[in-house]
């Protein structure tokens, strides 16, 4: 089970935190991943990070303003959200897959969480 948190209503500029905790000890042997989907969108890529956390991938849209990282030792993911711009509001979601995976659509990820709105005013 994945639970996100975190999201919440912010001016453009701002920066947010999401967290994404998981249940049971498998945790450590999945990709991780962030997704978002906006009202008429379908759901895109925003982050993924390897099981041990040593590789990362970026929609070019986040690219050096959102950072993902991991805790496997808390079954926690995070994703830091610096300089936020309007187009960033979405529905953002936790998603994992077991092993290594470099997918990037969500038909690969098994495992989602229920979602957390993040909402960037200008």
């Amino acid at each position: 089970q994945l639970v996100e948190s975190g999201g919440g209503l912010v001016q453009a500029g701002a920066s947010l935190r999401l967290s994404c905790g998981a249940s049971g000890r498998a945790f450590t042997y999945h990709t991780m991943a962030w997704f978002r989907q906006s009202p008429g969108k379908e759901r895109e890529f925003v982050a993924r990070i390897s099981m041990g956390g040593g590789s990362t991938a970026y929609a070019d849209s986040v690219k050096g303003r959102f950072t993902i990282s991991r805790d496997n030792a808390q079954s926690t993911m995070t994703l830091q959200m610096n300089n936020l711009e309007p187009e960033d509001t979405a529905v953002y979601y936790c998603a994992a897959t077991p092993g290594n995976s470099w997918a990037l659509v969500p038909e690969a990820f098994d495992y989602w969480g229920q979602g957390t709105q993040v909402t960037v005013s200008s």
